[in-house]
């Protein structure tokens, strides 16, 4: 069975996995797991804000003999559409409550007032002039509608222990997918409820957001290592199947991580370089496609991926980095 399949599926006792669609979306499905918790519902993640993500989610609350009013609170693991805004839809309807990670603010705030594009002065820093008026002309294409499906959470996760009815989910942030991702811990139960900071097949986007922080990639690995700390778990992943280890998996993230690193240090001493050119020198995908074979939201996201490895390199020391007209160049050390 594929874990694209529709349905509701018990991962652990009093835990459902609940693929619901995306939209024209190489993921095609983000997985949201409803606990069970006395008389009510607790959500991680939410799904898009898609009339047909409502339905499926809707239809697979009634499998579980329950509604949308059944639905006590939306514990969110990022601010990426597919995770948070049907959240928000549904509260304006039902007032349920929606948690976010504190490092989510910043991010958040920017989409809020319409200066979300952080992105745009990142691109041309990267080297990526041209790709920046397609870029633009992209982030005016997204309509307002989509835009109002973005309101501040009713609570501010930090690190802390959360007790339901039945269980206790330790939150824990892990930043590097986005700054203010957070993952959810049943020690109890063994259970990783992991978002998009460990997926069992493709490996996360690191830093695509409004706010980049400085160091996205290292945040990443530091964040896998703190999973790595905690005993091996079940994963539930906000993509892909459920699997049995997360150490495995972390294992497996952060061995490929610095295989990329070694990779992006051939690229730099190969020649001096921006990290668009830089980009252009490395394979993507499972596939190894060339750069010039993406599409323009993968260009960029290769682009940002490709920055966020080479300044690893640097703070490691073995690039160096000089900023020329407002671009970054980057040659070995």
């Amino acid at each position: 069975m594929e874990w694209t399949e529709s349905g509701v599926f018990e991962v652990a006792p009093g835990v459902h996995r609940i693929p619901l669609p995306l939209p024209n979306d190489g993921l095609h499905t983000v997985n949201v797991y409803a606990i069970e918790d006395g008389d009510g519902l607790v959500l991680v993640d939410a799904g898009w804000a898609l009339e047909e993500g409502e339905r499926a989610l809707e239809a697979a609350l009634g499998e579980l003999g329950r509604d949308f009013g059944d639905v006590r609170r939306f514990l969110v693991t990022h601010l990426h559409r597919d995770h948070y805004t049907l959240a928000i839809l549904l509260r304006r309807r039902f007032g349920t409550r929606v948690g976010l990670g504190l490092g989510e603010q910043p991010s958040l705030r920017r989409v809020i007032s319409r200066t979300r594009d952080g992105q745009l002065g990142n691109l041309l820093r990267w080297g990526g002039a041209e790709l920046a008026p397609q870029w633009r002309k992209a982030v005016l294409a997204v309509g307002e509608a989509e835009l109002r499906d973005y309101e501040e959470p009713d609570e501010w996760l930090t690190e802390t222990d959360l007790g339901l009815e039945k269980r206790v989910l330790r939150v824990l942030p892990t930043p590097g997918h986005t700054r203010g991702h957070v993952v959810f811990v049943d020690v109890e139960s063994s259970l990783l409820f992991a978002g998009d900071h460990v997926l069992p097949h493709i490996t996360p986007s690191i830093g695509f957001e409004p706010a980049r922080p400085e160091l996205p990639l290292g945040d990443y690995l530091d964040s896998l290592r703190l999973v790595r700390s905690y005993p091996d778990l079940r994963l539930l992943p906000a993509h892909g199947p459920v699997t049995e280890s997360s150490h495995a998996r972390v294992d497996e993230l952060l061995a490929h991580h610095e295989q990329r690193l070694d990779a992006t240090l051939a690229a730099v001493r190969s020649g001096t370089g921006t990290a668009l050119e830089t980009a252009r020198k490395l394979g993507w995908t499972r596939r190894d496609r060339r750069f010039d074979e993406l599409d323009l939201f993968n260009r960029v996201l290769a682009t940002g991926e490709t920055a966020a490895h080479l300044d690893v390199l640097a703070r490691r020391g073995l690039v160096r980095v000089e900023a020329v007209d407002g671009v970054d160049v980057y040659s070995a050390a």
